[in-house]
């Protein structure tokens, strides 16, 4: 809307990437804050967080904490952006990740809820399954709209070489990858938050610099037109810092399924839009961590019948060892804001 006000009025303030991008931060965090208490009071009575039965003891106590609060910054994020961004067809494509991924999310905690159950939702399978049909409709879209299909890799100048068609499954893994890793590290008050709000605030400097001509050419990125998605990112930061007044430990409301399968999708979209899906590793460190954690887990049980973690996914791992639960936020976010430093660093060293 503000971009279409400067084309009509010729206010010209709002014709910049950086003012737009600071304006859907702050609507989306107000929004947040403004309509999560409200949400949270009909939560209590409506949608509770059912506790898998094997976690740790200390988790039990938070089977009446409310759940499902990534439909409320979401939302948020959506009115915000609507406010502030300029619509195109890589911001459609972002938009439509948001809404095929939150859909997933919502079926299997509405079901949960229903039920009662942390295995009442979606079987595996079933939840596999679907983020693989939107990540492969998001990837098709991409590759018929000609999106470079360059391969990049940190700390090289230019494109390593042209996936092609390869592009497809690629692009759909990286976001089916990112959206599970993100969704795996929502199992403390606030750990999938902050290290998401790093991941954008990365994504957020990269396509910003991705989209102007003088930037991308002195830092040799590739100048692709994804400036506008720069206000997506720093949109769901707004959104994600104000669902984190309410999510930080003690947690009095949980993102649920709706909101972590969708961050993480969202991130993977952007950092394809961003040519960093390498770079990935390092903006999502910690759930990467997790991941791994529960694929070595898994596959050390099954080869030597010997598990190598106390639980997996890691966090609960540190849990069983004695640690604090704030102690193995606290320490997971550090490693989180350290790993997103070398990210950015990563764009001048070329």
């Amino acid at each position: 809307m503000l971009y279409y006000i400067y084309q009509h009025f010729g206010i010209n303030i709002f014709h910049y990437i950086s003012v737009r991008a600071f304006i859907g931060f702050i609507t989306s965090f107000l929004l947040t804050l403004f309509i999560m208490p409200k949400f949270i009071s009909w939560a209590k009575q409506k949608a509770t967080q059912p506790i898998y039965e094997l976690a740790p003891q200390t988790h039990q106590e938070k089977s009446k904490t409310p759940t499902m609060g990534g439909i409320v910054f979401l939302g948020a994020s959506f009115i915000a952006l609507i406010f502030t961004m300029k619509f195109h067809f890589y911001t459609f494509i972002a938009i439509l990740t948001m809404i095929l991924f939150m859909s997933i999310g919502f079926i299997d905690d509405k079901a949960k809820i229903l039920g009662n159950s942390n295995h009442a939702g979606l079987t595996p399978k079933q939840k596999f399954l679907l983020q693989w049909l939107f990540a492969f409709t998001i990837a098709i879209l991409l590759y018929i709209s000609e999106f470079n299909t360059e391969f990049y890799i940190p700390f090289h100048k230019e494109a390593l070489f042209d996936m092609g068609i390869f592009s497809i499954p690629f692009w759909a893994f990286v976001i089916v990858a990112t959206s599970n890793s993100v969704n795996l590290t929502d199992g403390l008050d606030g750990l999938a938050t902050v290290p998401s709000i790093f991941a954008f605030f990365s994504l957020a400097i990269i396509l910003y610099l991705m989209g102007n001509v003088m930037f991308s050419e002195y830092l040799f990125l590739p100048h692709l037109s994804v400036g506008e998605l720069t206000i997506f990112s720093t949109t769901l930061i707004g959104a994600l810092t104000g669902f984190l007044w309410y999510n930080a430990h003690p947690a009095e409301i949980f993102m649920g399924d709706s909101g972590s399968l969708t961050l993480g999708a969202l991130i993977g979209v952007l950092a394809i839009f961003a040519k960093s899906e390498v770079l990935l590793i390092l903006i999502v460190f910690v759930p990467v961590l997790e991941t791994l954690s529960v694929i070595l887990q898994v596959g050390s049980f099954k080869l030597r019948g010997k598990r190598i973690f106390k639980m997996a996914p890691i966090h609960h791992h540190f849990e069983l060892k004695g640690w604090a639960e704030n102690k193995v936020i606290v320490r997971f976010w550090i490693i989180s804001f350290i790993t997103n430093l070398i990210a950015i660093i990563s764009i001048k060293i070329r």
